[in-house]
């Protein structure tokens, strides 16, 4: 595959992909919604039954879109000049695998595989999958040769574009990998292995970068730059390592709640300091018994006479909690209710605690959980036993508003999931790029092997993938408009990709990569997590499906 011979019928097939992969996502959704749907209103119980179904139509949109947004990204490169060999021939592996996933069965888990077949078009996947756009890519895609060309391009040092075709965000981007290079990566192994906290010195450093405030607006001392802005740094960061590109995410749910839902007064008082990285706020929403099913939190907040408010309950999962200054805390506060309805947000200050007490406020006790990975922040578990919160710290004020508030915030936080699990499939992919050079093998190097190789094309072009479609989706996060499917997709995508490069890197670290020693045990069990906070990959399905559904 050269670019003189194939980039003419390359960019015909690209044009004339997207419009093919959106006619497959539409019958899917027409039979889908005649099983879930069918008098043009979800039915719950339908929904139930056909579950399988739905989340099928999920990965089957989440797919389409990441081959719609690929193919876009590869026209504005073209049209601006900068189409390579090495994006021609990633957008080719990626583009024509995901097009053959649509028409053979494509993975929604390890040993779930959804077929087109289940609902009835087996028949019209099959015909479908020999339309010319579809049949170019598939067979190119398949190609020994086309994954060769990848690899050895990239070795020749001709990597794939990364450009925003924005020049500021682009300059973000190199800002944040020179210091995630120097202060992180050749550090985190050994912070990992200690299940040390990030230092403090390292965080400093990120909020002088202007870390926790690249969303927030200028007029509360952030940078204002939107929530592409955010991805970039954050999938810099979590390149390094995940922790420390996770720092931002609980600034980023405050700040989204606080933008919108929160007083003047709670604006100007708690945003600056969030951005400034004064404040390090951690949300505290989860229990034992309720995960996702926010619905059924217990935790109840009682007002008091003199207007404060007193927390009595039980959370978990609660991340970089001891040494945040800032909870956002969901609590029942409607006595009787034991439904969404009933559920209000408060910000609620606490001090820092310390490695021999980790939560110094009177009303508090709780202890950390010990991980695989997703270290670095650690997790804890807080009991709460007459914890007081501040007469102003309702979230603007309101009662039982608290999960329509949490709403607002969960697009952001998922596209910034997925920007974190870009970065982590980026640095499975780097570890394994570097070992599969180092290491020689029967007289040659692993990269030498069609088998290492391969799995080294698809991975680049994997991410790729995700990439673009987790921008996308911060794209449509930043025009304002509603984008939760767009969310959910991101994240779907980009947290399967993040543990397929983990697992696969550690394939070729063989049994290296099982030894603690070598980092990317560690990136294996970070990769892990992203396909279950922010919403397991199952809900984030259950929201795409519904959605879709609901969409005209």
């Amino acid at each position: 595959m050269t670019p003189s011979s194939t980039s003419e019928a390359f960019l015909a097939h690209l044009r004339a992909v997207g419009a093919e992969a959106r006619d497959v996502d539409a019958q899917v959704r027409r039979a889908v919604a005649a099983r879930c749907a069918p008098g043009g209103r979800a039915d719950a119980r339908l929904l139930q039954a056909h579950q399988r179904a739905l989340h099928g139509l999920a990965w089957v949109a989440s797919a389409v879109e990441a081959i719609t947004t690929a193919a876009r990204w590869g026209g504005r490169l073209a049209e601006a000049g900068r189409l390579g060999p090495p994006e021609e021939l990633a957008l080719t592996l990626g583009i024509g695998e995901y097009l053959a996933q649509l028409a053979g069965g494509i993975p929604m888990s390890q040993n779930e595989v959804f077929r087109l077949a289940e609902i009835g078009l087996g028949a019209a996947a099959s015909a479908w999958a020999q339309r010319p756009a579809v049949q170019w890519f598939v067979e190119r895609a398949g190609r020994p040769q086309t994954r060769r060309a990848l690899v050895d391009a990239w070795a020749e040092g001709r990597g794939v574009a990364e450009t925003t075709f924005d020049d500021d965000l682009d300059q973000i981007r190199e800002q944040f990998r020179r210091f995630a290079a120097k202060e992180i990566a050749p550090h985190a192994q050994a912070w990992h292995l200690a299940d040390d906290l990030i230092p403090d010195e390292v965080v400093r450093q990120l909020a002088e970068l202007g870390t926790f405030g690249v969303s927030i607006p200028a007029e509360f001392g952030g940078m204002g730059l939107g929530k592409r802005a955010m991805c970039i740094v954050t999938e810099e960061l979590s390149r390094a390592w995940i922790a420390a590109g996770s720092l931002g995410t609980r600034s980023e749910i405050a700040a989204e709640l606080i933008l919108g839902g929160g007083t003047p007064e709670q604006q100007a008082h708690w945003l600056p300091r969030i951005a400034s990285g004064e404040v390090l706020p951690t949300a505290v929403f989860t229990e034992p018994d309720a995960g996702s099913d926010l619905g059924s939190l217990k935790t109840r907040a009682t007002p008091l006479a003199d207007g404060r408010w007193r927390i009595d309950g039980n959370k978990t999962w609660i991340t970089h909690a001891a040494r945040s200054d800032l909870m956002t805390l969901m609590a029942r506060s409607e006595p009787g209710t034991g439904d969404y309805s009933g559920l209000s947000m408060f910000l609620a200050p606490k001090p820092r605690g310390t490695e021999g007490r980790p939560f110094p406020a009177p009303g508090m006790s709780g202890g950390d959980i010990p991980v695989l990975g997703y270290r670095g922040m650690r997790e804890y578990e807080i009991a709460f036993d007459g914890f007081e919160v501040p007469a102003d710290g309702l979230l603007g004020g309101v009662r039982g508003q608290g999960f329509r508030q949490l709403m607002q915030t969960f697009e952001a936080a998922r596209i910034q999931t997925a920007a974190r699990a870009v970065g982590v499939a980026w640095r499975a992919f780097d570890l394994a790029w570097r070992y599969a050079g180092d290491r020689r093998q029967f007289g040659q190097a692993l990269q030498a092997f069609p088998r290492v190789s391969d799995k080294l094309a698809m991975m680049i072009a994997e991410t790729v993938m995700a990439r673009e479609l987790t921008h996308f989706a911060a794209e449509e996060k930043e025009k304002g408009a509603r984008c939760d499917i767009e969310a959910g997709m991101a994240k779907l995508i980009a947290a399967r990709v993040a543990w397929s490069n983990a697992d696969t890197s550690l394939q070729i670290h063989g049994g290296n990569g099982y030894a603690l020693e070598f980092e990317i045990s560690r990136v294996l069990c970070d990769a892990r997590i992203l396909n279950i906070f922010e919403g397991a990959a199952e809900i984030q399905a259950q929201v795409v499906g519904r959605g879709l559904l609901a969409r005209p």
